[in-house]
């Protein structure tokens, strides 16, 4: 049988140019380049206003992280999470003239039952079982 070798760390970008990965080194080039046409084009102070706001967009989505992941999946998150409803109802009658069924059929659902409540001891048994894997058979 032939064995593989799994890759490991596959979250992890490469580091191209020091402690910057290929993402970063991008957003820095694009600011950068960004900040090279405002200084051909603008004066002074409206120079700086467009360079100070590009460096800290900049800095931002290269740089930051929130929960782990980068700055530009979070915005990308927040966007979808935004444009979705707050609250999603099913409406089975209007599933049934999308897919165009006039005849619905209702079939009985079983009741729901409610689960055992077990004592004290039992549970303690339980999780002996559990924690032990199956080698503890119990009572």
């Amino acid at each position: 049988m032939q064995q593989f070798t799994v890759p490991q760390f596959i979250d992890v970008e490469n580091k191209i140019i020091g402690p910057l990965t290929v993402r970063q080194f991008m957003i820095i080039l694009g600011a950068a380049v960004i900040i090279g046409i405002s200084y051909k084009l603008f004066d002074f102070t409206l120079f700086l206003t467009v360079g100070i706001v590009t460096l800290v967009f900049a800095a931002l989505f290269a740089f930051v992280k929130i929960n782990g992941r980068p700055f530009h999946l979070f915005m990308l998150n927040a966007f979808q999470t935004l444009r979705r409803p707050g609250i999603r109802v099913w409406n089975n009658r209007i599933m049934a003239a999308e897919i165009g069924e006039t005849n619905i059929e209702v079939k009985a659902v079983a009741p729901i039952v409610a689960p055992k409540m077990y004592k004290k001891s039992r549970l303690a048994e339980l999780a002996l079982v559990v924690d032990t894997k199956g080698r503890y058979k119990g009572e």
